[in-house]
């Protein structure tokens, strides 16, 4: 089992054509993601007994990802996204994050998960990030960690903050994944893979096994103990870059349970992962935000669609 915490909202879109709502929330787009490449999931996150939340756990119920947790009283969570011109979104937000009673039922939830994914806001707003942070950390004597900053500057716009809440939980993740975005902002004036670079030294022998940077057009670069790789990105019409990264992160996931370096148990096999195989799951991962940037809206793509990408020459 995959475990997705974190927070799940509706996206209302603004583009020049007009106005439209799709669920979304970074998270949330992960267990989707994962869900289509065909892996169980479930997703740990709140959404309200309103018409947004019906829209939120129908949205996952009909990719197969499952709720253990239902509806509470407050109202769902509302991201406003403006989209340019060239496709890049722009986001406002109304959010309510928390998880009230979580902890008394993490032995129950994460029973079996071999790996647990979290990330973005989540992680950064309280009361909430509290409550993901003692999930993290009930879950990682036995389940692979894999974290996604996701930085919402709109947000979260106290950046000494922010780099607190985000080295700890790169202390605690196997699998990190960040934008140049993210690390820009975090770490002002330093260069992106060099902060990269420091992450990786993270925890000790406990910290990462790698972490990777997405790069837009320039494609994703990755460290890992036994080196460093990069891929080009494959060459697509972008119709949005919505959802993007959250389709690379559920395919650089993917990839690492089809290899079997899921779970715990495997935390030494991942770590000695060959800079090869990093450069294998970084292609696998570009390829998944290609096909979801070249479609409107955080659309991951299922795994016969992803296998139908061919590989950047």
């Amino acid at each position: 089992m995959l475990t997705v915490i974190g927070e799940g909202l509706v996206d209302v879109v603004q583009r020049a054509s007009g106005i439209e709502a799709h669920v979304g929330g970074s998270p949330l787009n992960v267990a989707v993601g994962l869900a289509r490449l065909d892996h169980p999931v479930q997703f740990i996150g709140r959404y309200g007994r309103d018409a947004y939340g019906d829209s939120v756990a129908a949205h996952l119920r009909a990719s197969s990802v499952m709720l253990p947790m239902g509806p509470d009283d407050l109202p769902t969570s509302v991201a406003t996204a403006l989209i340019d011109d060239d496709g890049a979104a722009t986001y406002t937000f109304d959010l309510t994050w928390q998880l009230p009673g979580i902890a008394d039922r993490l032995a129950f939830m994460l029973q079996g998960t071999t790996l647990l994914h979290t990330g973005s806001i989540a992680t950064m707003l309280a009361p909430g990030a509290t409550e993901v942070l003692a999930a993290v950390e009930f879950a990682h004597p036995h389940a692979t960690i894999s974290y996604d900053p996701n930085c919402r500057p709109s947000i979260i716009s106290d950046v000494d903050y922010a780099r607190r809440h985000a080295e700890k939980f790169v202390s605690l993740a196997d699998v990190v994944k960040a934008s140049d975005e993210d690390l820009a902002w975090l770490y002002p004036g330093q260069d992106v893979l060099e902060s990269a670079r420091k992450w990786l030294a993270l925890g000790g022998e406990e910290g990462p096994a790698m972490v990777v940077v997405t790069r837009g057009a320039e494609g994703p670069w990755g460290v890992c103990r036994a080196g460093e790789a990069q891929v080009p990105a494959p060459k697509v019409v972008v119709a949005d870059t919505v959802g993007a990264g959250d389709s690379f992160m559920a395919a650089l996931l993917s990839g690492l349970v089809d290899r079997g370096l899921d779970g715990a148990q495997n935390r030494k096999d991942l770590r000695e992962l060959p800079a090869e195989g990093l450069e294998e799951l970084l292609a696998h991962a570009a390829k998944a935000a290609a096909v979801t940037v070249s479609r409107p809206g955080a659309n991951p793509p299922t795994r016969a669609e992803l296998n139908g990408v061919p590989a950047e020459d």
